[in-house]
């Protein structure tokens, strides 16, 4: 990735970010949250209206919100890209595994062999190559993991543990994790039952919604432990027990991923009148996030772990509409929300499954009191092959060569920025102002500063802009990986 400033200056840049962050004497902890599927619209501080997301909304107001980072287009290159610091256009930068296998394996109807034969096909980790949680083992830190685990769709504890896991709960089988009630969790390498579940797809439901549906959902007959609380109760366990000494927590969570579920209707919801069933039970879902990230919180302020904590919100890639069925219009660039009673996607075109913006951009929130300023905002341009370089600058360890990212730690911490001069994200190369995509053979240029809802294609009126991007992005696309 082409840099805007020489990497002979970063030396004298970093200096004094360097002596900052040493004025804070012990490294910092450095809480994750991963969201999945979460569009930035869904959240108070970015304009949510129906919702109310007190705790993350403070997050923001005691730190920084970013209007201007990016995800993927869907979960498993966006968690590649973050745990690698890659862009996913590279030819042949990570194997995506193959889901659903478990719960026919757990029922019966396939043998291991067959989850065998799946995991040969996959590339396995290089000996030389590092992992975003490898950078924080190296540092001295615990690393744990819960929620999805991994980038999906299939994962193995050898695998984990090549990545630099020291501690996991959750999913190995990702489609798995679109049900919320499994027989059992894998906790570092052996299967944690779950009290009074019952069925080998995690009680995953329909996507399809209506008043028979909504007895399905709701119906609690071998759904007894919601896999969400198991999270939020190990994660507070975790940070109890290594509450001495400096830990990364990677929370990748399956809220707000559909299918839609939850025990209960929250009571902010019961009976609204501007929301359907289904909408009450989605909405419900944002909200248990919301209430999760304020145990976290209060669990660092009662170990007096608040200040001497980084935590970042965000997501896997931009808003999905679960709570209807669009048949079609949600994934393109003519639909801007106008059938989302949440407006998820903040008015932008598309939505997951698309590199259109609202397919793409996310939420990005950081706190970290006394060194992050609070309730400040940021247009930085970020995406998520950003986090490896931002967090091995934060813990003082070397960026592996052939890496894609930037650090935003300087933007942070209100020193001087380096910016990228494009990001990728498969089809799309992404500068401050101007997009090129190309989209079932058509290619496309967007001025996003006077439309960021990608209306009107302006190749033709720049010519001359459009073939740079054009050249920038052929250079990028399918190239080799640069890191090995």
């Amino acid at each position: 990735m082409k840099l805007s400033l020489c990497r002979n200056l970063l030396p004298v840049l970093l200096l004094p970010l360097l002596l900052l962050i040493s004025e804070a004497g012990a490294k910092p902890n450095v809480i994750l949250i991963y969201a999945d599927d979460l569009g930035a619209g869904l959240l108070g501080c970015y304009g949510q209206k129906l919702i109310k997301t007190p705790h993350i909304d403070k997050l923001a107001s005691e730190g920084m919100r970013f209007s201007n980072a990016h995800g993927c287009m869907y979960c498993a290159p966006a968690r590649a890209s973050l745990l690698t610091g890659l862009h996913d256009a590279h030819k042949g930068a990570w194997a995506i595994t193959r889901g659903g296998l478990i719960p026919r394996l757990d029922a019966g109807t396939i043998g291991q062999e067959e989850i065998d034969k799946s995991l040969a096909k996959a590339i396995p980790a290089k000996p030389n190559e590092i992992f975003l949680p490898q950078l924080f083992q190296k540092a001295g830190y615990k690393t744990a993991q819960f929620g999805k685990l991994d980038w999906g769709f299939l994962t193995t504890h050898a695998r984990l543990k090549r990545h630099g896991w020291d501690h996991y709960l959750g999913y190995m089988d990702h489609a798995r994790a679109h049900g919320f009630y499994p027989t059992y969790l894998w906790l570092d390498g052996e299967k944690l039952p779950l009290p009074g579940n019952t069925h080998h797809n995690a009680g995953k439901t329909k996507e399809s919604y209506g008043p028979e549906q909504t007895k399905i959902r709701r119906d609690r007959t071998g759904k007894e432990t919601y896999s969400q609380n198991v999270f939020i109760e190990h994660i507070l366990k975790f940070i109890e027990e290594n509450h001495d000494s400096p830990f990364f927590i990677y929370h990748s969570t399956q809220i707000p991923h559909g299918p839609v579920d939850i025990p209960e209707v929250h009571p902010d919801f019961v009976d609204h009148p501007e929301l359907s069933d289904v909408e009450e039970e989605y909405a419900s879902m944002v909200k248990m996030l919301d209430d999760h990230v304020g145990l976290i919180m209060s669990k660092l302020e009662e170990l007096d772990l608040d200040e001497k904590t980084l935590v970042l919100f965000t997501s896997d890639n931009g808003h999905e509409v679960y709570y209807f069925v669009p048949k079609g219009p949600a994934r393109k660039r003519e639909y801007h929300g106008e059938l989302d009673v949440f407006r998820g996607s903040m008015d932008l075109a598309g939505t997951k499954w698309s590199n259109w913006q609202g397919g793409i951009r996310t939420p990005l929130i950081a706190r970290w009191p006394g060194k992050i300023a609070p309730n400040t905002t940021t247009p930085h341009l970020t995406a998520v092959y950003d986090y490896l370089p931002t967090f091995a600058e934060l813990v003082g360890q070397s960026v592996p060569n052939g890496k894609d990212g930037i650090s935003f730690l300087p933007a942070l911490l209100g020193e001087r920025q380096k910016k990228h001069d494009y990001i990728v994200i498969a089809n799309a190369l992404i500068t401050d102002r101007w997009k090129y995509v190309v989209h079932k053979k058509t290619k496309y240029l967007f001025d996003l500063h006077n439309d960021p809802g990608e209306r009107t294609n302006v190749a033709s009126e720049y010519p001359e802009k459009f073939s740079e991007l054009e050249r920038l992005f052929e250079k990028e696309k399918g190239s080799p990986r640069r890191d090995l």
